[in-house]
């Protein structure tokens, strides 16, 4: 979900960088003897081990305000359409329910809610997963996602952003993608094919080395961060979350099947972990 400026989804030079093949080798004597006995590789790789740190699994009657904040009004980024408001996000049956609906507020045409944890809650690294059934409808961009803390100092795409998933009007295509600052902005990104109209788990891996993006425990992306290679320093930093439905837009057009709204995004949960190995 970017944040100032259009998005196109096109990927940059930069993503070389991630494509990494690993060659293994070995080697066999010539002359085995009776008592030889072949020595099978074991992966020495730690594999990560996770406590949870932070969550929100939406049981309450509304909004947690000790966790969540809201951005209201036309935020002026993507030509979007909605005018964003608290009231669009509401609880029920233990999920979170963000709603875009057909109203006009303050002369545009659509409502709809984003959320953030900015102040509230960051981390570096870790995981970070949301259980989410999406909209599949024209004109919807929901979206989970993340922001570096420092957005007001250096601002974006210096902050740095992971959208951990983004998906747009009535696709099957789920989007994984990081935003950086390098001599301007550069992203990297890749999709896979999901059913968005039903519940998933989306979720990324983060470490010091790499970020590894997951539907399903499915790893679909890996992303190269190690030694600030291509200047990524900023995903060394903490980082916020964020939770929106955008309504219209550069990346799902501007085009709106109003005749499906109301419609909803609905999050059963957010959790975050943090390595422990």
């Amino acid at each position: 979900m970017k944040t100032f400026i259009s998005l196109k989804r096109t990927l940059t030079a930069a993503a070389a960088i991630f494509v990494a093949v690993g060659l293994l080798s070995c080697s066999k004597s010539s002359k085995l003897g009776s008592d030889y006995k072949p020595v099978i590789p074991v992966d020495s790789t730690p594999k990560p081990v996770y406590a949870l740190v932070w969550s929100d699994e939406f049981d309450g009657a509304t909004v947690d305000a000790t966790k969540w904040n809201f951005e209201t009004g036309n935020l002026g980024v993507n030509n979007e359409k909605e005018y964003y408001q608290a009231d669009n996000a509401t609880i029920a049956n233990g999920n979170l329910v963000i709603t875009a609906k057909k109203e006009t507020v303050n002369g545009w045409p659509y409502t709809s809610s984003r959320m953030n944890t900015l102040n509230k809650f960051s981390q570096t690294y870790g995981r970070i997963e949301a259980r989410i059934k999406l909209p599949m409808g024209a004109g919807m961009w929901p979206a989970f996602w993340m922001l570096g803390t420092d957005i007001t100092t250096v601002s974006w795409p210096q902050c740095g952003e992971l959208d951990i998933m983004e998906h747009i009007n009535n696709t099957n295509t789920i989007y994984g993608t990081m935003h950086w600052n390098n001599n301007g902005h550069v992203q990297y990104g890749t999709t896979l094919q999901s059913t968005p109209g039903d519940y998933h788990v989306y979720a990324i891996e983060w470490d010091k080395n790499e970020i590894r993006w997951y539907v399903d425990d499915k790893l679909y992306q890996t992303g190269n961060i190690q030694g600030n290679v291509n200047n990524t320093g900023a995903f060394q930093l903490p980082f916020f979350i964020v939770l929106n439905l955008a309504v219209a837009g550069d990346f799902p057009g501007q085009t709106v099947d109003e005749t499906l709204l109301p419609e909803s995004m609905y999050v059963d949960y957010v959790r975050v972990y943090k390595q422990t190995n």
